[in-house]
């Protein structure tokens, strides 16, 4: 992590409550100004160099000094912050969409605003002026066009677009105005000649005479040209004139002008009747246009309320989307931002309900007063990415440079030299892509109201609570918090913060009696809603009573003093608070013991240690000095060192195995996201299979049934005609014979006994088809059907012409009754009876049949 403005600093409260005027535009104090207490805090903050690059983004310029009074400002209310970030989030959705994309880089505010002051003091605007209300107004109409094609294709985006589209569909548009302007002001700002008959015809008369004043001027200087002297034509105040390089005797005219090494300058005789008249008609044209503007501008007067309005709101948009663009371009999240109610030690908020960051949205959260997780420096990010971005650059005009002098056949005296430049420029680039800014994560419970970070110097302390503070300031502005995570943030409505080395030499205060005062005005101020910033509280006198002192006032804090306090030091005393007080935390700076540098990552719950020692012999200071300030330092503090450094250890390992369980975790939801991927696909493949059998058995059925049909016709119009049997009968009865056999070698055949009553089995219907044959027929259609799907465990549905009727009457069966299939020649268990329908179910080996109750025997 970088440092950002690391020089002297200066003690800071930052005040969001005011803005003095003259700090409203992001001016500069003067030298004769007493800064305030509230602007040094905002200097040393760097809050003025976030708000110069958010205003960047704004399209306008009227629109960047908006942006950056609105930020400079810090007076909004808690419902006011929450009303920004919806205004931000509506600013994101849009982008996110795309098709209703705020650009206002096509108008010029300043012009526009000027054509309002001109006609609000009934001065005549110009035509530049006209055609910057003519490109608002066009632009307002797109926006309007945009949304309404937007809502069309689905209504939820206007809610979505909240309340930006109520801005934009509550613009005012005169379109009348703009064919108006239109007609007489062309698109280079010019009065169209068009625009009135009187100026018309001057402009038409200045055209001619200044034909008429062209030819004359030619002629005289064809005339008058010599080998000595070299002659022009001039244009002196609209007046044609004659310039030579030399002095003129023989053209007669006025002298307008004459010296050594100039010239002269000549107006002839014969062409000052004719620039007179040119003057004349030029001051009538002029007095033509004035006359057309001044009837534009009382037109534009009767809708100037309306103007002023429409160029307000687009301000206000390009405001928005100022601050919207500027947290996409650095990964911005939104904050879901809360009101805390200090009471008993308890801590209540109401949270923002926006565009998705309602509380249900943040369930874990909830215990915390500040969940700020991966969280960066604004002012860091920027000036790695604006350094990384000047490094790639180097590299490309690098590359650019050496294509240009081979491409010009530049030979090279040492091509070594530039290898090892283009070498060390792309080492850079990958040095910066490398290191980017480190982010920090602060986790601060309800309970807690002081924090206090130990470490070593040069860890990051710092930049730690000025990112805090920067974020806080950044959430009530109604920007969002640059995280890499959802953040949970309360609303401040002080940052009060005591950073740096403060002397005041007006006041003849030393290093420690200003940082006192200046903690007193702090107390003095802050309310159960302010956040205090402390940076190495209790130093710049002796140890022990800076510690005894720092104590006492961490101790104020908590128990009547901010929301927050956080706080910084090196005072061994102050790590052990936390083990005395609830309302104390404890987080240091984490330090690498075997390169010797920081890590700038907060760990939560351990006292750190300074190193001081150990950086010392870093830098180079003798090793005899290090070993006597080590036996100085007392056995006392080694072993608290000792304890302090376990305690790290365990914290390092613990973390390793939540990230190892995180690692474990994300696989574990990995596999189980692919297992539910393959039981949709198994059951899908499932049901295809079972459509696809079913679609098989219903062709197959079809078939038989088809076969049984055609068999039972032949039967019956045999059985209606009797004859010899011709060869094709002998053949159909020998196939049937033979699938008849079929059947009896896999089903068992009939007993001997049912073969002596053949009257049983075989007895004829009225329509001369005897049982036998109608059985023999099932049987080949049930050969079919299995043959050609394979299935054996399914039903078959046998449906027989209306016209037979089976002679002999039977008892029916009941459920669990052994009966014999005749057909089949087995037997089987009745499962289920249909009396009303003359039909049951039986399960015969590996087959169920649904028959009719004559085609079996009980």
């Amino acid at each position: 992590m970088n440092s950002c403005g690391c020089g002297k600093s200066i003690f800071m409260i930052v005040s969001v409550a005011s803005t003095p005027e003259r700090f409203k535009n992001g001016g500069i104090l003067k030298q004769s100004q007493k800064p305030s207490v509230h602007h040094q805090t905002l200097r040393v903050l760097e809050w003025d160099k976030l708000c110069h690059s958010v205003s960047s983004f704004a399209s306008t310029s009227l629109g960047r000094e908006s942006t950056r009074a609105q930020l400079w400002s810090l007076d909004q209310t808690y419902q006011e912050s929450l009303r920004l970030l919806d205004e931000t989030n509506a600013a994101l959705e849009i982008h996110k969409h795309g098709g209703c994309t705020m650009d206002f880089s096509t108008i010029d505010a300043v012009l526009v605003k000027s054509a309002i002051q001109h006609a609000r003091r009934m001065l005549p605007v110009d035509g530049n002026e006209a055609m910057a209300v003519v490109a608002l107004l066009q632009l307002a109409e797109t926006l309007q066009l945009n949304l309404k094609a937007v809502i069309k294709e689905d209504a939820d985006w206007y809610k979505r677009f909240m309340p930006i589209s109520e801005v934009i569909m509550g613009l005012v548009i005169n379109r009348s105005l703009v064919k108006l302007i239109q007609q007489v002001v062309d698109e280079d700002g010019s009065v169209k000649d068009s625009a009135s008959s009187a100026l018309k015809q001057s402009r038409d008369q200045v055209r001619t005479l200044e034909r008429k004043l062209y030819q004359l001027m030619d002629s005289l200087v064809r005339n008058n040209v010599n080998e000595t002297s070299s002659l022009e034509v001039s244009n002196v105040d609209g007046r044609w004139c004659i310039k030579s390089g030399a002095n003129l005797t023989n053209l007669k005219g006025l002298l307008l002008s004459s010296g050594s090494g100039v010239g002269s300058i000549i107006e002839p005789l014969s062409a000052i009747p004719l620039n007179d008249e040119l003057q004349q008609a030029r001051a009538l044209a002029a007095k033509a246009e004035a006359d057309v503007l001044l009837k534009l501008t009382e037109k534009m007067q009767m809708d100037l309320e309306d103007i002023e309005k429409l160029l307000d709101s687009v301000i206000q948009l390009d405001v928005i989307n100022a601050r919207a663009t500027y947290g996409l371009s650095f990964g911005g999240t939104c904050p879901d931002l809360f009101l805390a109610e200090n009471k008993n030690g308890s801590s209540t908020g109401a949270h923002l309900s926006g565009h998705g960051t309602s509380e249900a949205s943040y369930p874990i959260k909830r215990e915390w007063t500040l969940h700020l997780p991966k969280a960066y420096h604004p002012l860091l990010v920027q000036q790695h990415r604006e350094n990384l971005q000047k490094a790639r650059k180097d590299v490309s005009l690098a590359i650019s440079e050496q294509r240009r002098k081979k491409l010009q056949g530049v030979k090279f005296n040492v091509k070594e030299e530039t290898d090892i430049n283009l070498s060390s420029l792309e080492m850079q680039v990958t040095r910066l892509e490398q290191s980017p800014p480190v982010p920090v994560d602060f986790f601060i419970a309800q309970r807690t109201r002081v924090l206090v970070i130990t470490g070593p110097n040069t860890g990051g302390k710092t930049i730690c609570l000025k990112t805090v503070g920067l974020a806080a300031m950044m959430a009530r502005s109604g920007l969002h918090v640059l995280a890499s995570e959802p953040v949970r943030i309360p609303w401040f409505d002080y940052v009060f913060a005591d950073i740096g080395d403060e002397q005041s030499l007006s006041q003849s205060l030393s290093t420690f009696s200003g940082h006192l005062k200046q903690i007193s005005d702090i107390k003095a101020q802050s309310t159960n809603q302010s956040l205090v910033l402390l940076d190495e509280v209790g130093a710049g006198t002796n140890p022990l009573e800076g510690a005894a002192l720092g104590m006492s006032l961490l101790e104020s804090f908590a128990e009547t003093g901010a929301l927050l306090t956080i706080a910084t030091t090196h005072h061994s005393e102050l790590k052990t608070l936390k083990y005395s007080n609830d309302a104390f935390e404890n987080a240091c700076m984490e330090f690498d013991e075997v390169n010797l540098k920081p890590t700038y990552k907060i760990l939560w719950g351990i006292p750190g240690r300074s190193n001081a020692i150990n950086i010392a012999e870093r830098l180079g200071v003798p090793k005899k000095v290090l070993d006597k300030a080590r036996k100085q330092y007392g056995a006392a503090s080694t072993e608290i060192n000792e304890v302090i450094i376990d305690m790290e250890r365990f914290k390092q390992e613990f973390q390793e195995r939540v990230n190892e369980a995180r690692y474990h975790l994300m696989l574990s939801r990995d596999l189980y996201e692919n297992l539910l991927v393959t039981k949709r696909k198994l059951m899908e493949h499932g049901t295809d299979q079972r459509y696809r059998k079913m679609r098989e058995v219903s062709e197959a059925a079809a078939v038989g049934r088809s076969l049984l049909h055609k068999k039972v016709r032949q039967l019956r119009s045999s059985a209606t005609q009797p004859s010899q049997p011709t060869a094709a009968d002998k053949s159909q009865n020998a196939s049937a014979t033979s699938n008849q056999h079929t059947a009896a070698d896999i089903n068992e055949r009939p007993t001997t006994s049912e073969s002596k009553h053949p009257a049983k089995v075989g007895q004829q219907s009225s329509s001369g088809i005897t049982h036998k044959h109608l059985m023999d027929l099932v049987t080949l259609a049930i050969l079919l059907v299995v043959e050609n799907t394979g299935q054996k465990d399914c039903f078959i549905k046998v449906d027989f012409p209306s016209s037979i009727c089976i002679a002999e009457k039977k008892r029916a069966p009941k459920v669990g009754d052994m009966v014999r299939v005749s057909s089949l020649g087995k037997k089987a268990t009745v499962l289920e009876v249909e009396s009303s329908k003359g039909q049951l179910v039986v399960q015969a080996g590996n087959m169920k049949l649904k028959l009719k109750l004559t085609d079996v025997e009980t």
